[in-house]
């Protein structure tokens, strides 16, 4: 008996269920399984939480409480290799062997070093059936963060902001916070969605004093980012702003300190190559990904650099200010990933060529 018919099928629905994970397993990949008989899915699992079970551990354990026993007659559908070393958890194959599962289907080798081909060739040598492929481009997209952290050495960089019908980002001056609003409810709640899927979140001093954010996810479910503020120099009020209510651990890049307390790390930064550093400390504390949503001078910088995976663009339809704040411009290289709208803004994503 070969691979089932509706490999493509049952691959989608891992992928599905891998999706679920969003914003909790970092800086661990999205991963979903589906356990296979007669053309039925019988099981089904995802990585829910960083340091959780993995994909196939939940979905093999869901089966086993069931007191499954034609374990050689499954097909397993994983949407990542499985591990084989030891880290949060015991590796994924030895738990495969274990069980006498003889086909495993995987839609791509994982990008880490430490699994890296590793768990295919622990799983061939004992004889399990490997097919490698199935919907591997959308399984990469789905852990385009994951890969992009193990293979440019940094994280996903997505930069975002909101500009009104004539291209501007923010008024001048503004007394109430609600006068600089430029997005409707609905893409306000879409952005906090956005922040919910990533690791972190980024803004630069200009931000936070004109705005004073709160950088959480308060108009959905999901789990709060790590929160990013740039400043050259650390106001003494530092810790009267709202991004500093929460729990969430925060970083503050500065030229001033290097210092840990609680929940808050100040990093030290040279301020005349403060992205590439910046990006690079991102990395070596295992941010898979950043939401950068500072102002002009923040984003543009980054732009300038090529810093970026993601530019997302959301323009109303309707709020005109006149004068402010342009918004950044854009290079003329970049791809339209797609575009939607609804009934205050027109969404743009754009991706690097």
């Amino acid at each position: 008996m070969g691979v089932s018919d509706n490999s493509e099928y049952f691959m989608q629905v891992a992928i599905d269920l891998a999706k679920k994970g969003g914003g909790y397993v970092h800086p661990n990949p999205l991963v979903g399984c589906v356990i296979v008989l007669n053309n039925t899915i019988v099981s089904q699992g995802y990585h829910q939480y960083y340091g959780g079970n993995h994909a196939e551990v939940n979905a093999i354990l869901q089966l086993e409480q069931q007191g499954f026993h034609q374990w050689n007659e499954v097909e397993l559908y994983v949407t990542l290799e499985p591990c084989a070393h030891f880290g949060k958890t015991p590796p994924c194959t030895d738990l495969i062997l274990k069980k006498g599962i003889k086909k495993v289907i995987i839609a791509t080798t994982d990008i880490n070093p430490l699994v890296a081909g590793k768990g295919i060739e622990k799983l061939k040598k004992n004889g399990v059936s490997i097919t490698l492929g199935v919907k591997e481009k959308e399984a990469i997209e789905l852990n385009k963060r994951f890969f992009t952290y193990h293979r440019l050495k940094r994280p996903y960089i997505i930069l975002k902001w909101a500009e009104t019908k004539d291209g501007f980002i923010s008024k001048y001056s503004f007394s109430q916070k609600n006068e600089n609003i430029i997005s409707g409810k609905e893409t306000l709640k879409l952005v906090h969605q956005w922040r919910s899927e990533e690791h972190s979140i980024l803004i630069g001093y200009n931000t936070l004093v004109k705005d004073n954010p709160y950088l959480n996810v308060r108009y959905v479910e999901g789990k709060n980012p790590i929160k990013i503020v740039v400043c050259r120099e650390i106001p003494e009020d530092i810790f009267s702003y709202n991004m500093f209510k929460g729990t969430e651990r925060v970083i503050l890049f500065n030229t001033i300190k290097e210092e840990e307390s609680q929940n808050i790390l100040f990093k030290k930064i040279n301020w005349e190559n403060k992205e590439q550093e910046i990006i690079q400390h991102l990395y070596e504390l295992n941010i898979v990904s950043v939401l950068i949503e500072g102002g002009t001078k923040t984003l543009q910088a980054f732009i300038n650099q090529f810093l970026f995976d993601e530019i997302r663009v959301l323009k109303s339809k309707k709020v005109v200010f006149n004068e402010g704040i342009k918004a950044p411009i854009s290079p003329q290289s970049l791809i339209l990933s797609h575009t939607f709208e609804n009934d205050t803004d027109s969404i743009s994503i754009w991706k690097r060529d």
